[in-house]
């Protein structure tokens, strides 16, 4: 899946997938996790999730990546924030109380970008992740890559909350694209210790996808965390 493909559906506003409210899931598990509060956490293909005003409001501090400078702008603007501008190639990083967004690919960041947000801020010992909509976001082919280099960013002892969705596949043509529980295993169970907090059946919340005949839609969370 190419980056025109997600910039064209940003300049449409074509956005089914981001939600106006805090995302049920993070409320429900997050604390769960037991994230200490200082901790710096990372969500990856963030668009402009108010997710990350909550998370912030843990008293995390928030990093973000997003390819789209529409999702970028739209989240500073629309929460009322004027973030400070940094270029730091290849990325672009704008930084307001708590949070930082990078502007660029995601396959580019380095540890030290997520975790240090450079020399002028030195890095928290706790680090988790947030992944409610990117790893669904991607096809088969990419999943792995993104996959890879989630692995390379983390730390021992870092939590993650993986939020994926499980459908026949061969119903509907994703985004979201449906990983299931064993591909979770796949991608990490050889780095991480990994939890099924919830297998939740979801299609009666998507008439949408009733109406196009998807025989089950199921909502899996999951908590991981990487081994020391």
């Amino acid at each position: 899946m190419e980056p025109g493909f997600w910039h064209e559906r940003w300049q449409k506003g074509e956005i089914g997938f981001h939600l106006d409210r805090f995302n049920p899931k993070l409320l429900a598990y997050w604390p769960r996790l037991a994230v200490p509060g200082n901790a710096t956490v990372f969500v990856p293909l963030c668009g402009k999730s108010l997710d990350m005003l909550w998370l912030r409001e843990q008293g995390h501090r928030v990093v973000g990546v997003e390819l789209s400078p529409v999702a970028v702008s739209q989240f500073f603007e629309e929460n009322d924030a004027t973030p400070e501008v940094t270029e730091c190639p290849p990325h672009t990083a704008y930084t307001t109380d708590g949070i930082r967004l990078y502007l660029g690919d995601y396959f580019a960041l380095t540890p030290e970008q997520v975790w240090h947000w450079g020399e002028e801020a030195p890095a928290h010992t706790d680090t988790a992740i947030y992944d409610r909509a990117a790893l669904v976001a991607l096809p088969p082919e990419m999943r792995s890559r993104y996959a890879a280099k989630m692995r390379s960013l983390s730390r021992p002892g870092t939590k993650m909350l993986l939020v994926t969705l499980e459908y026949p596949q061969a119903e509907r043509a994703g985004p979201p694209f449906s990983v299931p529980p064993d591909e979770v295993s796949a991608h990490f169970a050889d780095v991480a210790t990994i939890e099924h907090w919830a297998d939740d059946d979801v299609l009666p919340e998507h008439p949408h996808w009733q109406a196009r005949g998807i025989a089950y839609l199921r909502e899996h969370v999951f908590a991981l965390t990487w081994h020391g």
